[in-house]
């Protein structure tokens, strides 16, 4: 009977190795090459691997030479798809934009050709108010003082005394604080 660790280890391992989405373009990796472990982003482990592919050509070693532009075409390879999927990512999302702008634009419209009805149509657009004239003028009158053939007083036609002034109250003065540093015991 074969164990499950095995076929689960198995299954894991294919997926894993791959990271996806955009993050890949800004992912520090660790890459073991055949000189050394190499690490940063993929655009800066392709420049490295570039530089040690021209340093094997100069120094006559086209095995190495031939290796590191296999790991740099490795790492161009996975820059170029991740590439690709930010950029598809970035069209969809101007797309739907697109599509809500223009959802946008039609319910404006749609609301200023409703406007336009309204203010072309009498009967649907506010009337003005007509102010009644004749209740303006029963206000008026009531609003006029009559002669009941009162007496008028002298206090009634003496004007009110001026009001009082009231001076700002001073406050006290604050008391001086010390700003010289305490001496230390």
């Amino acid at each position: 009977m074969r164990s499950t660790k095995s076929r689960s280890r198995g299954n894991k391992s294919r997926n894993n190795n791959r990271p996806t989405g955009g993050s890949i373009i800004n992912r520090v990796f660790d890459s073991s090459g055949p000189d050394g472990k190499v690490r940063g982003t993929p655009q800066q482990i392709i420049e490295k691997y570039n530089q040690l592919h021209r340093d094997g050509v100069l120094s006559g070693d086209r095995v190495d030479a031939e290796n590191f532009a296999q790991h740099a075409e490795h790492y161009t390879r996975l820059l170029a798809e991740a590439q690709r999927e930010v950029d598809s990512k970035r069209d969809e999302q101007e797309a739907q934009n697109r599509e809500r702008q223009a959802e946008r634009d039609r319910e404006r419209q749609d609301r200023l050709k409703a406007q336009e009805a309204a203010a072309n149509d009498p009967s649907i657009s506010e009337q003005p108010e007509v102010a009644d004239t004749r209740r303006v003028e029963v206000e008026r009158i009531e609003a006029e003082p009559t002669d009941a053939g009162l007496v008028e007083t002298p206090e009634a036609a003496e004007p009110a005394p001026p009001k009082q002034v009231r001076k700002p109250r001073q406050r006290k003065p604050r008391p001086p604080v010390d700003t010289a540093p305490e001496a230390a015991e």
